[in-house]
C-alpha cells in the first residue's frame, strides 16, 4: 500500500550558538494546517536526523495527530555533526555536555518561542533521545525543569553521573518521563569501542526514578539497541506524553 504523503512541512534552518561556538543546523516540522493564530506543543529530538529518517517521527506523529490521539505539535530535530562530537555533547561526562544543555535552554528554546507560536510552558516542551541522546535529554530536564517538563528516552546510556543527578533532584517541578529499554541490550557496542550491558543500569535507573515524584512510564521491549525497535515504539511514547 502506498504511503500517504506528508501533509505537514519540514524546513531546514540554523541557529548560531555561543554556547557551542558554531552554527547548529535544525530540521523543523510543522503540522498540517499550521497557523500563527494557534499555539503548539514542541518536541525537541536529540539525534535529530535519526529521529526524522530512521524513526520517521514526523510521519508517525502526523498520523497520530490526524487520528486525534496526540496534540498538534511542532517537532524540532537537532542533528549531530559527527560521532565524536555527539559523544562530547551527549555523554554525561562529555567535554561539551554542559554547554549543549545550556544551548538547549538558553538558545534553542528562546529561538523556537520567537519564531513559532508555542505554548510557553514546561509541560508543553518534550525532549526526546535514543541512547546517549536520551541521556542528555534527561539531564537537561533535571537541570531545567521549568523549561522542559517531559522526556522520552529510548534505551538511554546510564552511569553513576546519571544516577546521582536523579537522586539529587529536589526541585518542586514534576517531570513526565517515558523510559524504555530492550531486553536484549546486554551487549551493546558503543561509539568508543566498548561493549556494555545497558539493561542492568537501566533497571537500576528505573528503580530510582520510580521512587521520585515523577509521572513515570517504564517498559522493557523484546528487542535490542536499534532503530528497528525504537521506531516501532514511537507511537506509544508519543501518545503517552502528548495525548
Amino acid at each position: 500500500m502506498a504511503r500517504r504523503p506528508l501533509a505537514g512541512t519540514i524546513i531546514e534552518t540554523n541557529i548560531q550558538s555561543n554556547e557551542l561556538q558554531e552554527d547548529i543546523s535544525l530540521l523543523i516540522y510543522t503540522p498540517p494546517n499550521f497557523t500563527p493564530l494557534q499555539t503548539y506543543d514542541v518536541l525537541i529530538c536529540q539525534d535529530g536526523n535519526d529521529y526524522f529518517q530512521l524513526g520517521r517521527i514526523p510521519r508517525q506523529a502526523e498520523q497520530l495527530m490526524d487520528d486525534g490521539e496526540i496534540k498538534e505539535t511542532i517537532i524540532v530535530a537537532v542533528p549531530y555533526p559527527s560521532v565524536s562530537e555527539r559523544r562530547k555533547r551527549y555523554h554525561p561526562d562529555g567535554d561539551k555536555v554542559d554547554s549543549y544543555i545550556r544551548f538547549l535552554a538558553n538558545e534553542l528554546v528562546p529561538f523556537i518561542d520567537k519564531e513559532y507560536p508555542t505554548h510557553q510552558l514546561a509541560s508543553a516542551r518534550t525532549l526526546a533521545g535514543d541512547s546517549l541522546a536520551g541521556t542528555v535529554s534527561l539531564l537537561a530536564a533535571l537541570q531545567y525543569p521549568s523549561l522542559f517538563g517531559q522526556v522520552m528516552m529510548h534505551s538511554p546510556f546510564v552511569n553513576d553521573t546519571v544516577m546521582n543527578a536523579v537522586t539529587a533532584y529536589n526541585k518542586p517541578n514534576n517531570l513526565s518521563l517515558y523510559h524504555v529499554i530492550g531486553k536484549k541490550e546486554t551487549s551493546v557496542k558503543t561509539t568508543d569501542g566498548q561493549t556494555l550491558d545497558f539493561v542492568t543500569p537501566n533497571q537500576k535507573l528505573h528503580t530510582i526514578l520510580n521512587e521520585r515524584p515523577f509521572t513515570y512510564t517504564y517498559d522493557e521491549f523484546d528487542g535490542d539497541h536499534t532503530w528497528t525497535y525504537w521506531q516501532t515504539d514511537l507511537p506509544r511514547g508519543l501518545t503517552t506524553l502528548l495525548s
